[in-house]
């Protein structure tokens, strides 16, 4: 059975603040801001997520399988992940970080997934950092935002949203 939980993530994470100046850089785009209190950085990352759970190198499986499921169909389907973060969609792509973390089936009336995922970067000024995402992915819906919670190195007391965009999918339930 293909798992719904299979979507591409294009996140989009943000900080927020009035006033920024703008670095170019490999996947991101950093801003400075300045208050008088303290000053912030806004970042833009914009890669994409291969969540894999066919063939014989899955990158997600399922670990939990409900004992009812008269219960809403799909509902407490639970899936691990490992999954690649590339810079652009091939598989074959630059290697910028992994998804690590659980998704599960947590609604009884529709395909609402509850992600809670890490994304560890290992690429340039973020190598070491991660940031860390708590929230609900409606995986039918073209676009979806969940929140970032926080993070860790660069990202330590991150705040923002991803925004997340399924690029492509198949019957197995693999996706970009």
């Amino acid at each position: 059975m293909a798992s719904f939980a299979s979507q591409t993530f294009l996140i989009i994470f943000t900080l927020f603040s009035p006033f920024f100046i703008t670095i170019n850089g490999g996947f991101s785009i950093q801003s400075i801001v300045t208050s008088t209190k303290r000053m912030e950085k806004m970042t833009h990352l914009h890669f994409y997520f291969h969540d894999t759970i066919s063939g014989k190198h899955p990158t997600a499986m399922q670990i939990i399988k409900p004992h009812n499921r008269s219960a809403g169909g799909l509902f407490g389907i639970t899936f691990m992940a490992d999954d690649p973060l590339t810079e652009k969609p091939k598989s074959s792509s630059k290697l910028v970080g992994r998804a690590q973390g659980i998704y599960a089936l947590a609604s009884q009336h529709d395909v609402g997934l509850l992600m809670v995922m890490n994304f560890a970067f290992f690429e340039g000024t973020y190598n070491g950092s991660a940031l860390s995402i708590l929230g609900r992915n409606e995986i039918f819906h073209d676009v979806r935002e969940m929140p970032v919670v926080g993070g860790t190195g660069i990202f330590r007391f991150a705040r923002g949203y991803a925004l997340a965009k399924t690029v492509w999918s198949n019957q197995k339930g693999d996706a970009i």
